[in-house]
């Protein structure tokens, strides 16, 4: 079987190690970067806490003592059914079986004003953009004389109140309370506003009530100015303009509203579901597709405990790669006349940490809820265990247990070249 797997996210990457030195088995990972990214931890990064390498792994190095799995780092064109291949920048690649694991980028919902002024947080690179973004406003804000373009460097809006929106928001909070201050003696940051915007009536809205209730509380208490049923219409660079009219002056926009799946060309239009995700059958099928497969955030599948689709979190990818080795071993073992698996969900639960000991934790069954210092352990317990390596998982503890008793960061680096030009003006220096 020659196995394609495109993508080294959760699904990709635990499909391929899975399936590591099976016998009768090649697989071919193509993904755009030759290394793996653990999403949950990027507004760490975009908020100095931890550096780059701490949460990326090297794909190759994952696989060095496999016989059978191979890597490129290529940008997929697109996908021919017809033929079974996968049309790359490097070249074409044929498969008998393909495992599309693309995952899932920033939906900007057609706004181009949106797409071209405010930043996105989907990869280590956006992230870095990010921090760098951040740093150089408070740079700029030391030597800037006029109070309103002072106002405008220190504001901050994050656009949606979901995991990400409340983990930063938290985050940047206590960057302000902590580190900013020491850092620029200058600036007054009694002046600088977080603005978490959500256009729902509550934060984390696919949590439980409690945890909505809790973590807007743990957010305000942080200074966070948390507006619900807020929607951002329109941002130049400059200023946020809201739906009701009113307007916040800020020249960095987070955008954390919302994400669409990242299909390659040649899947069928009418293949697609709700948020740019492919339809797929429980045994996670492409429908229509005998040999096409797909997983995690770009997959949809309905069951019937979820008939709008599985949440795109990391446990569902990482449970459907399970699924999908062990038909994958049915077939190339002659056995698949026996019923292959069908996918069912097991959630687990779900989890968002706000700030220092602060964070909410969601259990389904039995039905629990935590919050506080112990919710916050546990969080901390579970991200440390689910990241790759040995040596990260230890620089990352590390860092964490430094922060803690410190309450600063010291990776407030800027390099320009990972600094992203406005789209309507160019900065010098």
């Amino acid at each position: 079987m020659k196995l394609i797997i495109i993508g080294g996210g959760f699904g990709g990457l635990r499909l391929a190690r899975k399936l590591s030195n099976r016998k009768g088995i090649e697989i071919l990972i193509i993904d755009r970067y030759n290394y793996h990214q653990f999403q949950p931890l990027f507004y760490q990064v975009a908020t100095s806490g931890l550096d780059a390498s701490n949460i990326s792994f090297p794909l190759r190095k994952v696989f060095h003592n496999s016989k059978n799995v191979r890597f490129r780092m290529a940008e997929v064109e697109n996908i021919l059914t017809e033929t079974n291949t996968v049309n790359t920048n490097i070249g074409s690649f044929n498969y008998d079986v393909l495992v599309i694991a693309t995952g899932a980028g920033t939906n900007f919902f057609g706004n181009a004003g949106m797409e071209a002024n405010a930043f996105p947080m989907k990869s280590t690179a956006e992230a870095l953009q990010l921090r760098h973004r951040m740093l150089h406003n408070f740079e700029d804000a030391v030597n800037a004389t006029n109070p309103l373009e002072i106002q405008r460097l220190l504001n901050i809006v994050i656009v949606g109140g979901g995991p990400t929106g409340v983990e930063l928001s938290g985050a940047i909070a206590d960057m302000k309370r902590f580190v900013l201050p020491k850092d620029y003696p200058e600036l007054d940051f009694d002046q600088m506003k977080i603005y978490l915007l959500e256009g729902t009536d509550k934060t984390l809205g696919t949590m439980s009530a409690q945890s909505s209730i809790d973590s807007r509380k743990y957010l305000e208490q942080l200074g966070v100015t948390v507006l619900t049923g807020s929607l951002l219409k329109e941002y130049d660079g400059k200023t946020a303009l809201m739906q009701d009219g009113k307007t916040i002056e800020s020249s960095l926009v987070i955008w954390a509203a919302g994400i669409k799946g990242n299909v390659p060309a040649g899947i069928n239009k009418d293949l697609l579901a709700r948020g740019n995700r492919i339809k797929t059958d429980r045994q996670c099928r492409v429908i229509g597709h005998e040999n096409v497969y797909a997983i995690g955030d770009v997959a949809y599948m309905e069951e019937p405990s979820w008939p709008n689709g599985h949440p795109q979190v990391a446990p569902v990818a990482i449970q459907q790669a399970d699924m999908l080795v062990k038909n994958f071993l049915m077939i190339e073992s002659g056995t698949a006349n026996k019923a292959l698996r069908e996918f069912s969900y097991k959630d687990k639960g779900a989890m968002a940490t706000v700030g220092r000991n602060l964070a909410v934790v969601d259990v389904p069954k039995p039905k629990l809820h935590f919050k506080g210092l112990f919710a916050w352990l546990i969080w901390m317990s579970l991200h440390l265990m689910l990241i790759l390596g040995v040596k990260n998982r230890f620089f990352v503890f590390i860092n964490w247990v430094y922060n803690y008793f410190t309450r600063d960061q010291n990776l407030r680096l800027i390099f320009k070249e990972f600094y992203r030009q406005p789209s309507s003006t160019k900065r010098s220096g």
